[in-house]
């Protein structure tokens, strides 16, 4: 029996993980906290994933279940046992918190067979199953850690699927028809259908971030100061569009000439993924895509490690400090985030943030032309 466990049971692991490995013939056991869909999975046994296109079209997923982490530790250390793939979309700053448990599943596990599990965060992450691999070692002893060469595998991916929030109670998914999964290794693992195979994930990695979440932010946030309700919505109005292509190529130059991509290539796959954008059937909204901005503000995230890496080679972040001025200017009232992000500039200022959050010293020239930005996005 082929059977995977997955953390996190929400639109993400249903709608792209959870359902590329039901239709590769897998046993899907998903893990969350939430009870709800958890009782669903188990009373259902199945639910549709529907595509974001005119004619709707739905694929049924099954053979599902559901374990609450909370509740059903004995129950997940077990399935961890019997899994072939563990894998997780449940957001990168949750991983810390599952590591414990899935060590004691790996820890069982490895006591009792030779059998080889593969792990794979899927997170919108850089090395995000290296973060979890390194919480899960901390919690083993050494007997254990001897035990996992050749036995438990740690994979970096990169996902790309958009899913917006779902207005239905219930399992059902809606999807856009586009995903990528690119998995490093060099082993040869079991198939899953929509799984890629690389021997390099950081060409991948940095493109998608650096290009379908940056892209996706820049519009947000732009989106939100011009008072549009949703993506598609947002990038009607050809102004917020140049601004969007204008920064993919910014970070673009970076990528062309860190990974040596071929530029028109490059080019042509950022006008794609605009047009992804432009669905009008994913109906997603400015507000759920700008959400948390102080994660989206990190040093590694998508908007202040481009910036940075371009000023650092020599190449234009004009446009991607707008950017993050505009990230600055977010204030969602039902974005816990935001409201904070608010205080903080209205307590100490943005450069205090541009530090505090993004690593950036206010003496630097992307934290100054930030703030030239900024000031300017204020005073409009």
């Amino acid at each position: 029996m082929k059977q995977t466990v997955h953390f996190g049971a929400g639109n993400i692991g249903r709608g792209f993980i959870g359902a590329l490995f039901s239709q590769s013939g897998y046993d899907v056991i998903f893990v969350d906290i939430a009870e709800q869909i958890i009782n669903q999975l188990n009373e259902k046994k199945h639910y549709d994933v529907m595509l974001a296109t005119e004619q709707k079209e739905t694929v049924t997923i099954d053979k599902v279940s559901g374990l609450n982490n909370l509740s059903q530790e004995k129950e997940v250390i077990e399935a961890i046992g019997n899994a072939t793939y563990l894998t997780t979309a449940i957001g990168p700053t949750i991983l810390p918190r599952i590591a414990p448990l899935i060590a004691r599943g790996i820890a069982k596990r490895v006591a009792t067979t030779d059998e080889k599990l593969y792990v794979i965060a899927c997170e919108n992450q850089i090395g995000a199953t290296d973060l979890l691999k390194q919480h899960i070692i901390d919690q083993l002893d050494g007997k254990t850690k001897s035990r996992l060469e050749g036995r438990v595998f740690f994979f970096n991916s990169a996902v790309d699927r958009i899913v917006p929030i779902q207005v239905q109670d219930s399992l059902d998914v809606l999807v856009e028809p586009y995903f990528e999964w690119v998995v490093e290794t060099n082993e040869q693992i079991p198939a899953v259908d929509g799984m890629k195979i690389v021997d390099s994930l950081a060409p991948f990695i940095e493109r998608k971030l650096f290009t379908v979440n940056t892209g996706h932010a820049v519009i947000a946030y732009f989106g939100y100061l011009e008072g549009k309700a949703t993506i598609d919505q947002t990038l009607a109005d050809e102004k917020i569009e140049a601004q969007v292509e204008e920064t993919l190529k910014e970070t673009g130059a970076y990528l062309v000439k860190e990974y040596r991509l071929d530029e028109k290539e490059h080019l042509a796959y950022i006008h794609k993924i605009i047009e992804r954008f432009k669905n009008p059937y994913l109906n997603d909204g400015v507000t759920r895509v700008g959400r948390a901005p102080i994660r989206k503000l990190g040093p590694e995230d998508r908007l202040i490690r481009p910036a940075t890496q371009a000023q650092k080679a020599g190449l234009p972040y004009h446009n991607l400090a707008k950017a993050i001025a505009a990230a600055l200017l977010f204030d969602d009232p039902g974005d816990q985030e935001a409201q904070e992000l608010q205080k903080m500039i209205q307590e100490n200022g943005p450069a205090y943030v541009l530090n505090t959050v993004s690593g950036l010293d206010e003496k630097s020239e992307v934290a100054q032309e930030v703030i030239r930005q900024y000031e300017a996005l204020k005073s409009r």
